[in-house]
């Protein structure tokens, strides 16, 4: 990958036993900050409270790039969405990651739809996506033929694609802590005092000390914000999003992403092919007031069937493989809350709701810049590690695969053995089943895990912070 030439800077001047950037949230955008900062030259440490990363408001999400050509004009989420959707352009084919550039479609369903189609076109022109055009009813039935005859026209988006959801922050944390950045997972901040120079960070795991507060607590962003700095600009309302994911038949219903005309609160419904060879359809759009409460329902689920079937008639005689819900930090403004505290060394990123894999890259490059606005510096490394993804998408060659494999664990996604125990023992150990589904896939195949738990219990003896018997329990 490019990395710019280091211009010269001061180093920082902190004690080397404290860190100059500890980040609160590993979810994707804590890890692409881990990155940003670590490549930046910074000593950074990233702090997680589950046991695993992305285990709050990453672990759920519909792993779309996307252009930002719906994003509200002129906001920062438009530019951070851009900026991340560039970046990630640049880096993926070094990290070893995937990019489907499948293209979207917004769909109309209705007379009222087709009519606010121009003014979507319009909207994305003005954000710089000029590739955005109206295709007639006819046209988009022969792009799409499984697409019900109930559709009257649609929007093409020919920049928006689909990757992985998990591996790409993965690898973005590994590139971190390959190139000297800390991890403490099972580690929750509890309080931390601030005086005038450094933060005294107290967390279950002991006091950890650094420079400067990057606040990506995602879900608990505003509260963490309420506790250490007395105050807050912003509220989280929790908006649960359930899924469907359709068995791997389904895949080739559809070549685009079908996206509803969005609203002024949720970009609704969409059906989309995944890395992983399904079709899904979700997400939903729930306000609630529990922070982890990302359980599905019969009413939501069945809502999300028939919403799939009425876009895509063919889905009526497909077995749905799995089911599953996930919080998005939803707050006052649609647009993101990043605010700096200079006076306290501290920044908040707050109000990511959607497009968080999309902006990540993006969102951490807009606050390294204003970390250096408080007059903070460093040395960019100049030949950094540069990590490759564990590649688990369908297009990709596979593990399993491999002349010499060995034992296959899972044979509904084709998991070997390897792969689990490169998981369970790498530089991101998983520690607990959720951990390891993201990095291996494993048992999120038609049986769930029914047939190869018992052996994954054997494997994972004494590497899950909770055994898999218990975690299986409480899933």
């Amino acid at each position: 990958m490019t990395i710019q030439q280091p211009k010269p800077k001061r180093k920082s001047a902190i004690d080397a036993a404290s860190f100059d950037v500890a980040i609160v949230g590993a979810g994707v955008v804590g890890c692409a900050m881990a990155r940003r900062f670590t490549l930046e030259g910074a000593r950074v440490v990233l702090i997680e409270k589950g046991p695993d990363i992305l285990d709050g408001a990453s672990k759920a999400n519909s792993a779309i790039l996307h252009t930002g050509f719906d994003a509200p004009e002129g906001s920062l989420e438009l530019k951070c969405v851009q900026d991340g959707y560039h970046e990630y352009l640049a880096i993926y084919g070094d990290l070893g990651l995937v990019h489907e550039k499948s293209g979207a479609l917004v769909v109309a369903w209705s007379p009222e739809q087709l009519a606010a189609l121009e003014g979507t076109r319009a909207k994305a022109h003005e954000n710089g996506v000029t590739d955005v055009e109206i295709i007639t009813k006819s046209a988009l039935g022969a792009r799409e033929p499984h697409l019900s005859p109930n559709a009257l026209g649609a929007i093409q988006v020919p920049g928006e694609g689909i990757i992985d959801p998990w591996s790409a922050p993965y690898v973005y944390l590994r590139q971190a802590l390959e190139n000297g950045a800390e991890l403490r997972t099972s580690c929750e901040v509890t309080g931390g005092d601030f005086d005038g120079e450094t933060w005294a960070l107290k967390s279950s795991t002991g006091t950890i000390k650094a420079r400067y507060v990057i606040n990506c607590a995602g879900l608990f962003g505003d509260l963490l914000d309420q506790a250490l700095l007395g105050e807050t600009h912003f509220h989280i309302t929790p908006r649960k999003g359930q899924f469907v994911v359709f068995d791997k038949m389904a895949h080739a219903l559809v070549s685009s992403i079908i996206l509803p005309v969005p609203t002024v609160r949720t970009k609704g419904v969409v059906v989309f092919r995944t890395v992983f060879g399904n079709l899904a359809v979700g997400p939903t759009a729930e306000d609630q007031q529990s922070r982890t409460d990302a359980s599905t329902d019969d009413l939501g689920v069945s809502a999300l069937i028939a919403d799939g079937v009425a876009k895509i008639p063919a889905l009526s005689h497909m077995p749905v493989t799995a089911i599953y819900g996930g919080l998005r930090p939803a707050s006052e403004k649609k647009d993101y809350r990043i605010k700096t505290k200079a006076q306290k060394n501290w920044i908040t990123v707050g109000g990511i709701r959607s497009t968080g894999l999309s902006g990540a890259l993006g969102i951490a490059r807009h606050v390294f810049a204003l970390y250096e606005q408080t007059g903070a510096s460093h040395l960019a490394l100049p030949d950094p590690v540069v990590p490759r993804a564990t590649i688990l998408a369908e297009s990709a060659q596979r593990d399993w695969q491999a002349d010499n494999h060995g034992e296959i664990v899972c044979h509904c996604e084709l998991v070997t053995r390897r792969e689990i125990e490169t998981a369970l023992n790498g530089t991101l150990r998983a520690r607990s089943l959720a951990g390891l589904k993201r990095q291996t896939r494993v048992t999120m195949g038609r049986c769930q895990g029914f047939y190869c738990s018992a052996r994954l219990a054997e494997l994972s003896e004494g590497h899950f912070t909770i055994p898999l018997a218990e975690e299986i329990g409480h899933e």
